[in-house]
């Protein structure tokens, strides 16, 4: 249970941002024994790597949080994230152990299509969830929930390693915020709809024909 746990967050992290649990598995690789890489894994915890990762990571932090910019990006990383999402379960104890299943140790591809689908169906959420924040806050929820999402990232990966039983508590607190900001979102926009509608109709000169 806590291998199919420790996937879960990883791919859960990988849809929010695919660099950060990439880093995470191949620095905590080399620098102690909670992740052991499996064979065929070990380019991830090279350091030459894991510093274009980390590149990488700089730049796709900058543009998610530039309005309009962000969505560009969700098109491209619809490739990247659940890659990554594969990456990490696989690259983890948890598609060659999961629950010790000799059908996962001996289908590792398995691990690649579960880690895929998760990630994907987060990153899915992010990206249909991000335009609407940004309209009903002109922009300026962007930068802010970035920030959220990328540290949710990294607690995600985090917690999938160390502590894989609060992996179900932070999917679940994920959902919630997600649901609760496309909602605020949404009410936001229908408010300046109404407000905007109000003041045509009150500058909007009178049709009453009788008029000059």
């Amino acid at each position: 249970m806590l291998a199919a746990l420790t996937g879960l967050g990883l791919s859960t992290a990988a849809g929010l941002n695919a660099y950060i649990p990439l880093l995470v598995v191949g620095v905590l690789a080399n620098l102690t024994d909670a992740v052991k890489l499996p064979d065929g894994y070990s380019w991830l915890s090279n350091w030459g790597v894991l510093a274009v990762i980390a590149v990488l990571l700089v730049a796709e932090m900058v543009l998610d949080k530039v309005p309009a910019v962000d969505s560009v990006n969700d098109m491209i990383q619809t490739v990247v994230r659940p890659a990554s999402g594969g990456v990490v379960f696989s690259a983890t104890s948890a598609a060659a152990q999961l629950d010790h299943s000799t059908w996962m140790a001996e289908n590792p591809w398995a691990g690649w299509v579960l880690g895929i689908v998760l990630a994907l169906a987060v990153h899915a959420l992010k990206a249909a969830a991000r335009p609407v924040i940004n309209v009903g806050t002109a922009g300026a929820g962007a930068p802010v929930v970035s920030t959220v999402e990328d540290a949710g990232s990294l607690g995600m990966s985090l917690a999938a390693v160390f502590a894989p039983v609060l992996v179900i508590i932070g999917v679940v607190v994920f959902g919630l915020l997600a649901w609760w900001g496309i909602r605020k979102a949404r009410r936001v926009r229908a408010r300046r709809r109404a407000a905007r509608a109000s003041s045509a109709d009150l500058t909007s000169p009178s049709l009453d024909p009788r008029r000059p």
